[in-house]
């Protein structure tokens, strides 16, 4: 990489931090391109190099920091072996469920800006080259599984709906109960919906 690209990837990365960081701390509708322009120490048209509106950089950040969640589990499912791919699921998900209670301002930054379509980009076109191509991954693990599943692509959105839904509210308010209570049911739940998925 020359002296250029590594510049540009610099001014990009400053860009998106200082946007997470508006973002977590004021709110996407409260916080500006000029804002985070200054803040980020570059000029207002080096942000549209990289970014059409503040939405589309607010998306990109979604892609980008789910894809680093699944990266950082995916990472740590590798180092233990003879997992099934049921228990493969629910490693890569409790992992994810940790680093989202430790990071709880990227909960609420996903959670109130996720939808299932920029969330599938993210997983299956990712923004950075150090993003995570999960749909390579999740195929790798279902080409591995010695039970056939139909339709994996509805599962999975069954899966990340579920989950999505209700740790929300268990992270950051202890509702309906506290997370370490909640984990037991949610992951009884997601192993019914990948049995449901198994083939005859």
């Amino acid at each position: 990489m020359g002296k250029l690209d590594i510049n540009k990837k610099k001014k990009r990365e400053s860009l998106l931090n200082t946007a997470f960081n508006m973002f977590t701390t004021k709110g996407v509708s409260q916080t500006s391109i000029s804002e985070i322009v200054k803040k980020a120490g570059v000029a207002k048209g080096t942000f549209y190099l990289y970014f059409k509106d503040k939405y589309d950089i607010k998306n990109k950040l979604i892609s980008h920091k789910s894809s680093q969640l699944f990266k950082t589990a995916i990472e740590e499912m590798n180092k233990h072996t003879e997992l099934s791919f049921e228990d493969e699921i629910i490693f890569i998900i409790d992992n994810i469920i940790n680093q989202l209670n430790d990071n709880k301002s990227l909960l609420t930054f996903i959670s109130k800006n996720l939808s299932w379509g920029i969330f599938k980009n993210a997983l299956i076109s990712p923004e950075n080259e150090d993003d995570y191509n999960f749909k390579i991954v999740y195929e790798t693990m279902i080409n591995a599984s010695p039970k056939k599943l139909k339709d994996p692509e509805i599962m999975l959105f069954m899966i990340i709906e579920l989950v999505s839904s209700t740790i929300y509210s268990s992270i950051l308010y202890n509702e309906p109960v506290e997370l370490e209570i909640l984990k037991p049911y949610l992951y009884s739940t997601v192993r019914t919906i990948i049995r449901k998925h198994e083939a005859e």
